[in-house]
């Protein structure tokens, strides 16, 4: 038996930030505790983009533009969504779950879901660096290791392959004489 797991670490790797304007008191300190992940484990510096987008909504369009360069091994998606009092919430969080689950799937590429979804802004504070830890921070451990996992991925089964895809030459037979 096989087992593949990715290693935690992102000296080798590159990680797009991609982090929603609305909400800067909470996002800010989300994006401090990935980039303090990022450089825990050996992240060089120039190998980490952070794009900064109006707000949460706008996190999938942004990511999907990210993934197609081929330039990231994964993509960190930060943001806030704090309900109020319409159902404007409801939209957002369904959306931009979805749209960064989508990028994924489409790109390839991981696509981290960093964006804290609270009932109101003392669960987001408690989520950005206070009780329950960062989850910038978290978001960040779960690229480095899908970015390995990826990378480790791409041999599985390689020595089948290649066995499977030598053909044997069979020499056709000789054409049968034709006797009149």
């Amino acid at each position: 038996m096989k087992v593949y797991e990715g290693n935690i670490s992102g000296r080798e790797s590159k990680f797009a930030i991609v982090v929603a304007r609305f909400n800067e008191f909470i996002t800010s300190k989300l994006l401090s505790g990935a980039l303090d992940a990022l450089k825990r484990h050996e992240t060089p510096e120039e190998n980490i983009s952070v794009v900064w987008v109006p707000g949460a909504f706008e996190i999938p369009s942004v990511a999907k533009k990210l993934a197609s360069t081929g330039k990231f091994d994964a993509i960190i998606c930060l943001g806030a969504v704090i309900r109020g009092a319409t159902t404007h919430y409801d939209y957002v969080c369904n959306e931009v779950s979805k749209g960064v689950a989508a990028v994924a799937l489409q790109s390839g590429v991981p696509t981290i879901f960093g964006v804290v979804t609270t009932e109101n802004i003392q669960q987001a504070i408690e989520r950005a660096g206070t009780k329950s830890g960062n989850k910038g921070f978290d978001a960040a451990i779960a690229a480095m290791e899908m970015a390995n996992l990826s990378k480790a991925l791409v041999t599985v089964g390689e020595p089948e392959r290649k066995k499977r895809g030598r053909k044997k030459k069979v020499q056709a037979p000789a054409p049968a004489e034709v006797v009149s």
